[in-house]
């Protein structure tokens, strides 16, 4: 695997080759059993949105792993004075062996690969969230044994999450329904993919999708960039906290997950979140062991 731009881009059997990876790694950290399949490697970390798990799981990871982490901020380099990408690209794949980075545009990240040649990984875009899905997907297959044949339900935004957890989940051949409000879908890439699935809902009622869910899934409804959108985006979701009446739709074994960070009140109420906190901190956790399999597969030897 040379670059983790979007999981569109996997195939589903990658996808669980990478969370086979991630168990074993996550194991091997449990046991205290070192592995530094990247010993002396260098992962160049661009951050142009502010990061709290992004930033600790790969920097932990990369070290785990053997090697080590340069961060760069765009209010610290000259990627935040207009250099353009594609220069940036060719310089660090001088001096870094992989890149990561955290950024607002898809396209500036496909320029990254496109013009360096060095492996890229997406710590998150407006578009998708792929390694956050990635820890989402192995959090499932931890507490449900398996994936396949499994209801994912989203209640929010068509936003990165939505995206990413569309396509991931319908690779991995679980049976997904989204519930957002008109103006806020998916976009139509996502809709076109997800098309191609007799398993695939789209509608503007939460208990509708949540109705026999197995994992209910929800984001904050207004994310880094939108500030000035949250009054408008407070009106057009309302109906769509996730709550008691919602997971009563759900089955009785249905687990809740949040990307972090969460609204409570918004949308999640505190009473579901805090009943769900063991999954979603497993989930948060998950980031490390997922991305570190993500850094192996792009960067290792058998990449």
């Amino acid at each position: 695997m040379k670059h983790l731009l979007k999981l569109l881009d996997l195939t589903g059997e990658e996808i669980i080759e990478i969370l086979n990876l991630a168990d074993q790694l996550k194991y091997e950290t449990k046991h205290g059993i070192e592995h530094p399949y990247l010993k002396g490697k260098c992962l160049g970390m661009i951050f142009e949105k502010s990061s709290t798990r992004t930033r600790v799981s790969f920097e932990v990871g990369i070290n785990q792993l053997g090697g080590y982490a340069v961060v760069l901020s765009s209010d610290g380099s000259q990627i935040g004075r207009g250099e353009p990408v594609q220069d940036t690209a060719r310089v660090l794949s001088r001096y870094v062996d992989g890149i990561m980075i955290r950024t607002f545009e898809q396209d500036e990240v496909e320029a990254l690969a496109e013009y360096g040649s060095v492996p890229v990984i997406n710590g998150l875009t407006d578009f998708c969230h792929p390694c956050q899905i990635l820890a989402d997907l192995m959090t499932i297959r931890e507490y449900k044994g398996s994936l396949e044949g499994l209801k994912m339900c989203f209640i929010g935004d068509g936003n990165n999450m939505m995206n990413s957890l569309i396509v991931g989940c319908l690779k991995v051949g679980m049976s997904v329904s989204v519930a957002c409000p008109e103006g806020y879908r998916p976009p139509r890439e996502i809709l076109e993919f997800a098309s191609q699935y007799n398993c695939f809902e789209l509608t503007d009622s939460p208990l509708q999708a949540a109705k026999d869910a197995d994992v209910v899934i929800t984001d904050v409804w207004t994310s880094m960039g939108q500030e000035e959108e949250r009054a408008k985006r407070e009106a057009a979701f309302k109906g769509y906290c996730v709550d008691e009446k919602l997971m009563a739709q759900a089955k009785p074994d249905a687990m809740v997950q949040h990307c972090l960070p969460a609204h409570r009140g918004e949308e999640i109420t505190a009473e579901v979140f805090e009943q769900n906190a063991g999954y979603i901190f497993e989930e948060a956790e998950n980031r490390l062991h997922a991305q570190k399999a993500v850094l192996v597969k792009t960067m290792g030897a058998q990449a």
